[in-house]
């Protein structure tokens, strides 16, 4: 059998790319708190670059899943938010973060008994 871009596997591994890659883990997860702003993003995701958090939210807004607001202010506010899709999403991330956190330990274990001598 042919694998061609309209299988329903490669229309599933479109979406299951965006939202499981390592930024918009992270980006959604912090949303799932609330909105927040650009600069408060940044902060909070340790080793993403500007270029990346700016990628990382413009696709997550594509997607439907984020949303963007401007305050018209001097200077404007931006502030970033999960959409209704979004929020459906936050609850199966939070838990994958829960166990990542969980098992972190575990993993770096075995890492380190795999690249042993």
């Amino acid at each position: 059998m042919r694998v061609t871009e309209d299988h329903p596997t490669c229309r599933l591994r479109d979406v299951l790319d965006r939202v499981g890659d390592k930024w918009s883990v992270l980006v959604l997860n912090l949303l799932g708190d609330g909105p927040r702003r650009y600069s408060e993003l940044q902060r909070a995701i340790e080793g993403i670059s500007q270029r990346m958090l700016t990628l990382t939210l413009r696709s997550l807004e594509r997607d439907g899943l984020v949303s963007r607001t401007v305050t018209p202010t001097s200077p404007p506010r931006v502030d970033y938010a999960l959409t209704p899709v979004g929020e459906t999403l936050s609850a199966q991330v939070a838990g994958l973060i829960t166990w990542a956190e969980e098992h972190r330990p575990y993993v770096a274990a075995s890492r380190r008994r795999y690249d042993a001598p």
